[in-house]
């Protein structure tokens, strides 16, 4: 009995029944790496969701293809900054256009974006050798799988400009990069445009599904990257003189029950919660001698 009892003694001054020094050491780095990590998170989130454009389902078409229909009173507008293409652009530096709001809303067969500008004078003819024309357009992937360059993609990342020219009217075009612009035939993107007081509105849709190869096909359960770019044809602005915005993107995937980055803030959180309460708990098991 006497060797069992010092048995028994040796093993509780080696305290292997509770959580030992390196263990609690561990234990300790990970709740402080989780709570650090959960910390992060709204940022990361926050910063996303900066980029988002909200994608409103409605039920029917009603007047959304009207830039001053009704139906958009209900869709969140976003504001979208927009800046120069550079100096590499002769006047590229010097546009006028410093943001455009974005809204957009969709059916179960098509897909509406409504643009909307300030520009004090409409400028919708190219009669004369100095004149050009306002214009607008979105920018999408090809391909959804990942994010092509913002200046008009590349050779293995295209992207297709739903393009609107206030003199010419509406196309729809594939590019491969700069200067490698084509023309997609018999486009079944439409727009539908108004200058009122001192901003321009324009409305583009399409349908979602594509019928053609190399066209966005866009799935309504897959957010999708947009961006946007305005020409001030009072300010002489053509071609790769424009101002553009960077990517955003579309948000047209399920969000029922929060974000993902909700879901994994709450699932941190959790997680530093119990490693914090294991610390506390053996750190005060310790000081007592237990």
């Amino acid at each position: 009995m006497a060797a069992d009892d010092a048995g028994i003694g040796g093993d509780e001054s080696d305290d292997d029944s509770g959580i030992g020094s390196r263990e609690l050491a561990v234990a300790a780095a990970l709740a402080l790496a989780v709570v650090a990590a959960t910390a992060a998170f709204p940022a990361v989130a926050d910063a996303r969701a900066a980029y988002e454009i909200p994608v409103e389902r409605q039920s029917s078409a009603g007047d959304l293809a009207e830039p001053t229909g009704d139906a958009w009173t209900s869709v969140e507008t976003v504001d979208v900054p927009m800046s120069s293409t550079g100096a590499a652009v002769p006047g590229g530096a010097e546009t006028t256009v410093e943001s455009v709001r974005v809204e957009a809303a969709r059916t179960d067969e098509r897909l509406y974006l409504r643009l909307s500008w300030s520009d004090p004078a409409a400028n919708a003819s190219t009669d004369s050798l100095r004149s050009f024309a306002d214009a607008a357009a979105v920018q999408l992937p090809v391909s959804a799988e990942s994010q092509p360059p913002i200046a008009m993609g590349s050779t293995d990342n295209r992207v297709n400009v739903w393009y609107w020219n206030a003199a010419d009217g509406t196309e729809s075009l594939l590019a491969g990069g700069a200067g490698s612009t084509t023309r997609v035939p018999e486009s079944a993107v439409e727009t539908r445009a108004t200058h009122t007081g001192d901003r321009w509105t324009v409305v583009f849709s399409r349908s979602l599904a594509s019928d053609r190869a190399n066209v966005t096909d866009v799935d309504p359960d897959q957010d999708v990257n947009a961006a946007f770019a305005v020409w001030e044809g009072a300010n002489e602005e053509r071609s790769g003189q424009k101002a553009a915005s960077e990517w955003y993107y579309l948000s047209l995937g399920p969000n029922e029950g929060g974000t993902i980055y909700e879901t994994v803030l709450w699932a941190l959180a959790g997680i530093a919660v119990v490693f914090t309460t294991l610390v506390t708990v053996e750190g005060v098991r310790r000081t007592r001698g237990e």
